[in-house]
């Protein structure tokens, strides 16, 4: 038996307002005496996480701004990352992607500035899938094997590895250099007299040249010269660009530094492949498998099954799928039932923002997690910001409570502003609420992005990448996770007050989660008949199962809440032990005085009771 006490005090350890205000209750609420187990992803964006350099010229070179190595990710560094209560590492920009930098070990000239999105490249437009990006080495020679050694590092430190997966597009001038015997890279066979083929890695434009765009507000590498900018790109026939944009001449806004993977959909929208029925959404993967093993599938998906299981051959043990939706959904059928033949364990998690899709997506498709993007983080984003009410929320979890436990809960990634930009709520104190809710509302996985918990507010136009988003385009320095990597140590012996107080909070409120079988325990919110309150932003649910329940309130407006609670709610409320309590000024109770709970800004409490739900 677990006592709440005995919690509250390794959380006081910790620094964080992590407290108990009753004595006797006891619960079990790992209940099968296993590890309780939501996972929780750290994404890592491997390129700036390891940086030690703090120059941030901005469109800085890599000898004027580093560049972060897999041999940066030590043993502290994963020892603190399992410490604050993740499971996985999502360690973004692995793959060798197209880059501005020649790498003369291994006879690799710079890519072309006119289709590279900044110095550093961006992570989705991939070169050759069966290798890794050169920056992260320090051997460029060795890039595969030293990414291999981090892989066996973090699974030392009890972290699965996850990497991204790109299926909608390639860089403009993909190229394989490690590509194991046999495997053809993507357009060797492709007839480019054709718009369309099946079995054609690319759409073209027949007859036309591939034209570099051109805006008069965009300079490539900020304006700097290069032997290779000269506003040309040689491709002939055009290929259409990674966002299905046709023209060879696509806008300055479209994906122009990616061409679009042909995956038997013709330019029409008809499907060159067998359609799989709906009575496979509740198949196994070993009945999905054998449904298409005697059906000719478009070469493109062979392709990426074998550089899906490369990878998982080597150890990593899931994908982050790109732009999930642009891809047919019988595509995803052939790829996530041959991986779960083979790797029944492997957590497949798909970027998608079309919410009428998402159960076809985890039936058919075989997806293990969905972002919720659309919903919940969405909601949580405009109540933090004050453009809308807390019922928002509700409605979006509603919108998937059926799979609910196959939504990833989260509030930054590598696409989303900082909380701490002053585009969002300015710090990450005054986020904290909208944290916590992610954190404790569903039965999904949830995920933070890396100095999300320091406060990171990327508050500086870094080169191609712009304030409010920590620049994915660019060599670049994180200064709050710099002071927190303190010379290698990965403790925070560096790190600002203000950053330790964050971290401690964020690590109390993942130990919390950690502690109770939330990914089995409903989510019930509370009705406005029990909380009442004129304040729009106040959040108020229990999570409950069959050891008890975890209230969860939340307010998260800079002005202070009185609410009044219903006497079957206030007794329920004052009979529980509070495990839980972050605000604005870090202390302090909240007060209740005949009915009103008066909830300081941007404060939050967790109490636990072992009474049952009231549903």
């Amino acid at each position: 038996m677990l006592s709440i006490k005995k919690v509250v005090l390794c959380a006081l350890v910790l620094g964080a307002h992590f407290v108990a205000v009753a004595s006797g209750a006891n619960v079990d609420p790992k209940q099968d005496g296993a590890t309780v187990g939501r996972p929780v992803i750290y994404q890592i964006f491997t390129r700036l996480y390891g940086n030690t350099i703090t120059n941030n010229v901005p469109w800085g070179t890599v000898e004027q701004n580093g560049v972060g190595k897999f041999s940066d990710i030590n043993e502290a560094a994963l020892e603190s990352i399992r410490d604050l209560g993740a499971t996985h590492v999502w360690y973004t920009g692995v793959l060798y992607h197209a880059i501005v930098r020649d790498f003369p070990e291994l006879g690799i000239e710079s890519d072309d500035p006119d289709v590279v999105k900044g110095r550093a490249g961006s992570p989705y437009a991939i070169k050759d899938y069966y290798s890794v990006n050169p920056d992260l080495a320090d051997d460029v020679t060795q890039r595969v094997v030293e990414f291999e050694r981090l892989i066996e590092r973090t699974h030392r430190a009890g972290l699965k590895v996850m990497i991204d997966i790109v299926p909608n597009h390639v860089a403009r001038n993909y190229r394989s250099l490690e590509a194991p015997a046999g495997v053809e890279d993507f357009g060797s066979r492709d007839d480019v007299a054709l718009a369309y083929h099946r079995d054609n890695s690319f759409y073209y434009v027949p007859g036309s040249v591939f034209e570099v765009p051109s805006d008069p507000s965009y300079e490539p590498l900020g304006g700097a010269s290069h032997p290779k900018l000269d506003g040309k790109f040689d491709e002939y026939p055009a290929k259409w660009t990674g966002n299905g944009a046709r023209a060879p001449k696509p806008d300055i806004g479209d994906w122009y530094e990616t061409v679009k993977i042909n995956f038997g959909v013709d330019p029409e929208g008809r499907h060159d492949f067998a359609y799989l029925p709906s009575r496979y959404a509740t198949a196994s993967a070993s009945e999905i498998v054998k449904f298409w093993s005697d059906k000719p599938v478009p070469a493109s998906w062979q392709k990426f099954l074998d550089i899906a299981l490369f990878w998982l051959d080597k150890g990593v043990d899931g994908f982050r799928y790109d732009m999930a939706q642009m891809v047919p959904v019988e595509f995803w059928s052939y790829l996530n039932s041959h991986i779960k033949a083979r790797y029944p364990e492997a957590l497949l998690l798909a970027e998608i923002y079309e919410p009428h899709r998402y159960r076809d997506y985890l039936g058919r498709g075989k997806m293990d997690v969905l972002y919720s993007k659309m919903e919940i983080y969405d909601a949580i984003k405009a109540v933090m910001k004050g453009e809308a009410g807390a019922s928002r929320i509700r409605e979006a979890f509603d919108s998937h409570a059926d799979i609910d436990a196959q939504m990833l809960l989260f509030l930054e990634n590598h696409d989303e502003q900082r909380i701490a930009s002053e585009q969002f709520m300015g710090s990450g104190r005054a986020g904290l609420p909208g944290v916590l809710a992610s954190v404790m509302l569903g039965k999904g996985p949830v995920m933070i992005y890396f100095a999300q918990e320091l406060g990171e507010a990327a508050d500086v136009d870094a080169g191609f990448g712009k304030a409010s988003r920590t620049t994915i385009f660019d060599y670049w320095g994180v200064e709050t996770h710099q002071r927190f990597m303190n010379e290698g140590r990965f403790d925070g012996g560096a790190s600002l007050d203000e950053e330790r107080w964050l971290r401690a909070e964020y690590k109390a409120a993942f130990n919390l989660a950690s502690q109770f079988p939330l990914d089995s325990w409903d989510t019930h919110f509370v009705p406005k008949l029990d909380l009442d309150s004129a304040n729009r932003a106040v959040l108020a649910f229990e999570r409950c199962g069959e050891s008890g329940c975890l209230l969860f309130i939340a307010n998260m407006s800079g002005e202070a809440a009185p609410l009044r609670l219903s006497e079957r709610f206030e007794s329920r409320w004052s009979q529980a032990d509070s495990v839980l309590r972050s605000s604005w000024t870090g202390k302090g109770p909240f007060d209740l005085e005949s009915g009103i709970l008066s909830i300081p800004a941007y404060a939050t409490e967790i109490r636990f009771t072992e009474a049952a739900s009231p549903d």
